[in-house]
């Protein structure tokens, strides 16, 4: 089983993300934490995230090689998220050629997954580079992903609408 929940920022989704992965879990469910610590304010993110989801799932953190770390599991994964994953890959360095096969070779893992993403392709074109570079790949990505998943919920101030 893969799942996708996409939305915007503070939509929602990764609340969500985390009821389904409960739900489907054989045991304790891991939480693959992709967001590299960069500033006060990141921390501050990271920390409701991790007072939101309290004890329910085992953490596991790693910001670039995301096949590996779901390889290494042995119950559900929820991959949160998605967005920082791509951020962190153009950080360091990597082409989209790189992340579609990361990704293509996480979505061919026999593990159930759940995957939270935000939606950047409904705003305005980006007025630099990279931004513009960030939002393609992220339309790419998201397209590979939910082409692979048996479920993708659109996230909406809170409530999740199934479109997949």
């Amino acid at each position: 089983m893969q799942a996708l929940f996409i939305g915007g920022i503070k939509s929602g989704k990764s609340l969500l993300a985390e009821q389904y992965a409960l739900k489907y879990a054989k045991q304790k469910p891991i939480y693959l934490a992709t967001t590299e610590l960069l500033d006060g304010e990141m921390q501050e993110r990271i920390r409701a995230h991790k007072k939101q989801r309290a004890e329910q799932f085992i953490t596991l953190e790693e910001p670039l090689h995301l096949h590996e770390a779901v390889a290494s599991c042995e119950d559900i994964v929820l991959v949160e998220c998605v967005s920082m994953w791509l951020n962190n890959m153009l950080y360091h360095g990597f082409k989209y050629e790189n992340i579609e096969k990361e990704i293509q070779a996480v979505l061919q893992n026999k593990q159930d997954k759940v995957f939270v993403l935000n939606d950047v392709g409904s705003g305005i074109i980006p007025d630099n580079a990279l931004a513009r570079e960030f939002a393609d790949i992220s339309g790419k990505v998201a397209q590979l992903i939910a082409s692979e998943c048996d479920a993708v919920f659109h996230v909406i101030a809170g409530i999740g609408t199934q479109i997949k």
